[in-house]
């Protein structure tokens, strides 16, 4: 039940039965007992309530009793032929079918919450996947469920799911929080470039070390963002410092300032792909790999999570199978 509906039922319910909602046994026995006095009151008997129930008379009388002796009034007129609705009772009916109507309707919601994709999806993601990994899946998930509708919120900082009320957030990063479950979707390998119009008239580095006389920009969420991992056959090779004459925490920033021939840069090899299919930027340490960063789709650790998320997760984890392996 999320924290919408709580704070409905309890404000509903201080202000119609004037009792604090609990989820413990007594707030059960009350709901029961509201129930038993509307089949009552329906049926004109106890002992027709107890048949319609599949329960003793003794116990609809008990939990009518214990109803009363709470609300400190009688529900019912009683005598040996029949029963009728006290005056308070006329109005205590008409409070309780109406709480008991809303309770069947949110059960029903949640239940369908559980079981169907409709709502809204609330998820966070980094800005270059944003615009160039997931506005396909998103768009095409949409087009398969036209009762869902979707808040994305772009930002390259590490959110908190539950203060932020995150669905799915896309992110590289260890599970610090135990409260989070994480779902693998792809590696994210950057390669590193720059752009003709910088080499032009510079060597191109061959060698780790030869970063240093290179003017570099780097990406300010990574720490320290001037020291650079550079990997052969799976395990680090060598370590820079680099010459850091701009950093950002966008990577479409240093994309933008690669072309404009400003230095050297690690992007991801999908960010770049076009760019250097076109020739605008040039791949150079070629013998390198950087550290591969994999992705997870993280959410809640919760028991009933809606089936949006799970099936919004499980069609990005086919989407990106089904990419080029590359990724």
């Amino acid at each position: 039940m999320n924290s919408e509906i709580k704070a409905f039922l309890k404000s509903y319910i201080n202000a119609i039965f004037g009792i604090t909602y609990i989820p413990n046994k007594n707030a059960m026995d009350k709901f029961d007992c509201l129930q038993i006095f509307v089949k009552i009151s329906q049926l004109g008997s106890f002992t027709a309530a107890a048949n319609e129930l599949n329960i003793t008379q003794s116990a609809v009388s008990k939990k009518i009793a214990w109803l009363e002796n709470k609300l400190g009034f009688a529900l019912f007129h009683r005598n040996s032929r029949q029963i009728q609705l006290t005056t308070q009772g006329v109005q205590y009916l008409q409070y309780s079918e109406r709480f008991i109507d809303e309770m069947t309707h949110f059960e029903s919601s949640l239940k369908e919450e559980l079981e169907q994709v409709k709502g809204q999806l609330k998820l966070s993601v980094p800005s270059s996947i944003a615009t160039q990994l997931l506005l396909q899946p998103i768009n095409d998930f949409m087009d398969l469920h036209p009762g869902l509708t979707v808040d994305t919120s772009v930002n390259d900082r590490q959110v908190d799911l539950i203060e932020s009320n995150i669905d799915i957030a896309i992110r590289a990063a260890v599970l610090e929080d135990s409260g989070y479950k994480a779902r693998f979707l792809f590696n994210n390998q950057a390669v590193y470039v720059a752009s003709p119009r910088y080499l032009l008239g510079r060597e191109a580095p061959i060698l780790a070390s030869d970063l240093q006389s290179h003017n570099c920009l780097t990406y300010s969420l990574m720490s320290p963002s001037n020291i650079w991992s550079l990997r052969k056959g799976g395990k680090v090779d060598a370590k820079v410092m680099v010459k850091e004459v701009f950093k950002s925490d966008s990577p479409e920033l240093l994309l933008e300032m690669a072309l404009l021939g400003r230095g050297i840069t690690a992007l991801p090899n999908w960010m770049v792909a076009e760019q250097l299919k076109t020739g605008s930027l040039i791949q150079v340490l070629t013998s390198y790999q950087s550290i591969a960063l994999p992705m997870y789709a993280v959410f809640k650790n919760d028991d009933y999570q809606p089936y949006r998320v799970r099936a919004f997760i499980d069609y990005l984890i086919d989407y990106f199978q089904a990419l080029d392996k590359s990724l």
